[in-house]
């Protein structure tokens, strides 16, 4: 942090502040590389805005503070798309006219689709609802033919893999019988 003169914290040095965020931000994801992300977004984040930083004060716990307030930004976001991903699951399902199975499945399918990163909604939803080709989608997305092509086979596995974890069995019989024996 060129420019910055700034008090150490109590450990010393850059290093050691740059190890307490990154403690820091472990025990708030529970995930090695989330909290690698969350302590390169709030490094990101304290070096634009140096400025707001106060003579004397703690860097460590500025730095931290910083930590703290990407996290809960970041899972406010996640908590808002995923309200949003809901919201539209549903409005794709309450325009089907469907038998009830039908649209339990619709439904899956929404979520899912959803679910899935935006550059991969797009080119599935400008190919397949949209109906235009592979190089009309490249023209509208500004990228080549192949990332289309690898965005959708990507998409669709993804959207595979997702329906296979779900086809999963959520009961299975212990003992008894299951009236599938004959006798």
């Amino acid at each position: 942090m060129r420019g910055m003169k700034i008090r150490r914290g109590k450990a010393g040095g850059f290093a050691d502040d740059v190890a307490a965020m990154r403690r820091y931000a472990r025990s708030l994801t529970r995930d090695r590389d989330d909290a690698d992300d969350v302590v390169q977004d709030a490094l990101l984040r304290a070096i634009e805005r140096q400025a707001t930083y106060q003579e004397g004060r703690d860097r460590r716990r500025w730095l931290l503070a910083i930590v703290h307030n990407v996290f809960v930004s970041g899972t406010r976001r996640e908590a808002a798309e995923a309200r949003r991903n809901d919201r539209f699951a549903e409005t794709q399902v309450a325009q089907s006219d469907a038998s009830q199975e039908h649209h339990a499945r619709l439904g899956e399918i929404a979520r899912n689709f959803a679910a899935l990163p935006e550059h991969h909604r797009a080119v599935l939803h400008l190919t397949a609802i949209e109906g235009l080709s592979y190089q009309e989608c490249a023209d509208v997305l500004g990228v080549p033919v192949g990332t289309i092509m690898s965005r959708i086979a990507r998409a669709r596995a993804a959207l595979r893999q997702q329906d296979e974890r779900q086809a999963e069995p959520a009961l299975r019989i212990v003992g008894g019988r299951d009236g599938s024996r004959t006798e």
